[in-house]
């Protein structure tokens, strides 16, 4: 059984890691870890600094989780959400984990375009994470 999970490491993202290790250990699963890594797209939520240290804190935690995982990359030119629903594709996914973060009420009118695309064309179930799940 496989779990992919989208991941950047952002507080969404992070959240969507954490559940989908919990997830993987629950069903005895293996995690196929779709990693961007820091883009213009979401660069405004981060600085340099802070995205190094969470990758390394968020590489350590799922190396000791004892999930067996494989990280497959996103270029820079490539859609995230293609990468993932291929990733869902290939490895004939059981469950896709993303994160999604807080938005305003007319935020909330206007999905995401690769959470949108994430939730409607997805053959497996998705599960969505708040940003702030798990740190309160």
């Amino acid at each position: 059984m496989k779990i992919v999970v989208g991941y950047l490491p952002t507080p969404a993202g992070r959240a969507a890691l954490r559940t989908a290790v919990e997830e993987a250990t629950l069903r005895s699963a293996e995690l196929v870890v779709v990693q961007a890594h820091h883009t213009r797209r979401w660069a405004r939520h981060t600085n340099a600094q802070e995205t190094e240290a969470a990758l390394s804190e968020d590489r350590a935690a799922l190396d000791a989780s004892g999930v067996g995982y494989e990280l497959v990359p996103v270029a820079d030119d490539a859609d995230p959400a293609d990468v993932i629903l291929g990733a869902c594709e290939r490895t004939h996914t059981q469950l896709l984990v993303i994160g999604t973060r807080r938005r305003t009420p007319v935020g909330k009118l206007i999905m995401a375009p690769t959470t949108q695309r994430l939730l409607l064309e997805a053959a497996c179930p998705v599960l969505c994470v708040k940003a702030s799940y798990g740190t309160d």
